[in-house]
């Protein structure tokens, strides 16, 4: 009887020391199960929101006046969109760093 092999091992058995060795990804933090990715949502949201409102109030403090009591007090819209502009760019920040 004749054996018929796949075209795939007929190319790697012509050309064996032209391919390199088989590597195994290091486990990493990437979720295994659907129950650990929702862990990590969880875990990453926590963590964004917290930046996020550590990252407004920095920008608070090291800017003249009182960003947030000038939002509250006196309805100030312009700062409103300021202080909603920051918190977008710590957000996005945030991302950019959890992902890459």
């Amino acid at each position: 009887m004749k054996k018929i092999l796949p075209l795939g091992s007929l190319l790697l058995g012509a050309f064996p020391a032209a391919l390199p060795a088989a590597e195994v990804a290091p486990a990493g933090w990437h979720a295994q199960s659907l129950g650990q990715a929702i862990g990590y949502m969880v875990l990453f949201s926590f963590v964004g929101i917290i930046l996020a409102i550590v990252g407004y109030r920095i920008f608070d403090k090291a800017t003249p006046g009182d960003l947030h009591r000038e939002i509250l007090e006196h309805k100030n819209i312009a700062a409103a969109i300021i202080g909603g502009a920051v918190i977008i760019g710590v957000c996005l920040i945030v991302a950019a760093a959890m992902l890459g």
